[in-house]
């Protein structure tokens, strides 16, 4: 092994571990140091959800319909996935 691969080598595992210590050892929590606080509340969360689900099952039997098969329900897919 050459010289520039040990350093380079020995500069980025310090690095790694300096960063590691620094978390491992930091008072502040995660949430603190990200500044993270939630942009919408968890109803809203769910209510895009639902939105989501709606117009996905929507957009699929939208494709069906063309293709000349059966419309099909949440309720329908949901018992598939559980089958499956």
């Amino acid at each position: 092994m050459d010289t520039f691969t040990v350093v380079s080598t020995v500069l980025v595992g310090a690095l790694v571990v300096t960063v590691l210590l620094l978390g491992l050892f930091s008072k502040r929590s995660t949430h603190e140091i990200l500044d993270w606080k939630p942009t919408r509340s968890p109803e809203v969360e769910a209510e895009n959800e639902l939105d989501d689900i709606e117009q996905m099952v929507a957009a699929q039997n939208e494709l069906r319909r063309r293709r000349g098969k059966p419309e099909r329900t949440l309720e329908d897919i949901e018992d598939e996935w559980r089958a499956s």
